[in-house]
């Protein structure tokens, strides 16, 4: 038998938890207070692009599984199972997080709750944050002690969401270990399907199921950065980072997975991540223990800056009056984020610096357009590339991938081609005339 679970935030991990809660076979509802945006994903259309999210928010919005609210008394008469999915940006100005969503959340929920409720997190919080809100829900909630906070991170990765959600690696869990209460069982009735199917399910204390998320992120970009700062060394070793990587990937204490160079992560996630980790381990009176992040951020905002460089010696040393082609302007394909998105930096960088930028994305072209209003925006690569000095491939969607370079070459003024992805195959580019550059390849 199903639950019955609301689910605060309707943003990208609010909207596809929810979605696939519904598709488990529980009854959900997703709370938010933007009414435009619930407006949107009634009629089963998410504000945003997620492969294979539309599909399952129609069917279970047919079935009658989900709906959506701005009501928090409606929430709290309907379900005992809360999980709280809204963003944890970076704090305007800080490296820290701002958790006025979050603290919203259990400030209008918390008195509302009569009965025996469980509140699961999922947001990326700093470590504490969990204990922290069972006490702010001890003094609010009238069911005090009955209503218990425990900690569930979400693992998703853009693009998989869906299924990251449900067929999971593993689901963390993190209670509050003196005093266990109801939310292990809760959590397991939840996700009995996925764990009926092996899923590890792992129980710990709320503050290592905080740390699970933000460690996890700073690892992977912790390992982005590594074989960046080594293509930094092949470029000026006459080394080739591709072969560097599939020669270090090959050792399983390594893996290959994520040892991609190009121009950096962004997202909504790592950079922030990494940053509020370093701001909390320095709160706690840890700081030298995470010093290296810094490194790990640094090298990767270079990547952009270099990229720049790039760009600017092929087109002669100076960028006034280039016109230049940014093909990508999401983070990653498979999504319209556009959140510390290198490419659009990249492309903003060199529009400053005198040159004529023409950007295409698949998908990311109206949130581009809200956060670089300024650049111009083409239907598709042809138009983008029409006369081009250069042509810079910055998101790696499959689209560029299959680009066929003697067809692009008709189009352009100069051919010459930045691949910030490394992610296109060098001898088929220059056999056709172009001069072909990646990063930290030869």
């Amino acid at each position: 038998m199903g639950c019955k679970i609301a689910v605060f935030g309707t943003g990208y991990l609010g909207a596809t938890h929810a979605a696939c809660m519904a598709e488990l076979g529980h009854d959900v509802l997703g709370v938010d207070i933007d009414s435009n945006k619930l407006a949107s994903l009634a009629s089963g259309k998410a504000p945003f692009f997620e492969p294979g999210l539309d599909e399952v928010l129609q069917a279970n919005i047919e079935n009658g599984r989900l709906r959506f609210t701005t009501s928090y008394p409606e929430a709290a008469d309907f379900a005992d199972i809360h999980f709280i999915g809204v963003a944890t940006p970076q704090k305007r100005g800080e490296f820290a997080a701002d958790l006025s969503y979050v603290d919203s959340v259990i400030a209008d929920l918390a008195p509302l709750l009569t009965r025996p409720a469980t509140i699961f997190g999922k947001s990326t919080v700093p470590v504490g944050t969990a204990a922290r809100l069972q006490q702010t829900v001890l003094g609010l909630a009238p069911a005090r002690d009955d209503v218990e906070v425990a900690w569930n991170p979400e693992f998703l990765r853009e693009g998989y969401a869906i299924r990251d959600t449900l067929q999971p690696d593993r689901i963390v869990l993190g209670i509050d270990r003196e005093r266990p209460g109801r939310a292990e069982q809760v959590a397991r009735q939840v996700y009995s399907d996925i764990i009926a199917t092996g899923v590890p399910f792992l129980v710990t204390s709320r503050e290592t199921a905080e740390l699970a998320k933000t460690s996890a992120n700073a690892f992977l970009a912790t390992k982005i950065s590594f074989i960046n700062a080594m293509a930094e060394v092949c470029d000026v070793a006459g080394a080739d980072i591709i072969e560097l990587a599939d020669a270090i990937g090959y050792d399983p204490r390594i893996g290959r997975k994520f040892l991609n160079a190009g121009v950096g992560f962004g997202g909504g996630c790592l950079p922030k991540d990494i940053r509020a980790f370093m701001a909390r381990a320095g709160e706690l009176g840890a700081n030298q223990a995470l010093t290296f992040l810094r490194e790990v951020d640094s090298i990767n905002m270079r990547r952009r800056a270099s990229t720049v460089e790039k760009t600017r010696e092929l087109v002669g040393g100076s960028l006034i009056g280039a016109r230049v082609a940014v093909l990508g302007a999401a983070f990653k394909p498979d999504s319209d984020d556009v959140r510390d998105s290198p490419a659009l930096n990249i492309a903003g960088q060199i529009q400053l610096q005198g040159a004529s930028v023409a950007v295409y994305d698949p998908k990311a072209m109206e949130n581009s357009r809200r956060l670089f209003p300024t650049l111009e925006y083409a239907v598709g690569v042809a138009e983008a590339c029409i006369g081009a000095d250069i042509t810079l491939v910055l998101t790696e969607w499959e689209e560029f991938r299959n680009l066929d370079p003697a067809k692009l070459k008709t189009l352009v003024r100069e051919p010459r081609i930045v691949d910030g992805r490394n992610c296109l195959d060098p001898e088929r580019w220059r056999a056709c005339g172009w001069t072909y550059n990646g990063l930290g390849t030869r």
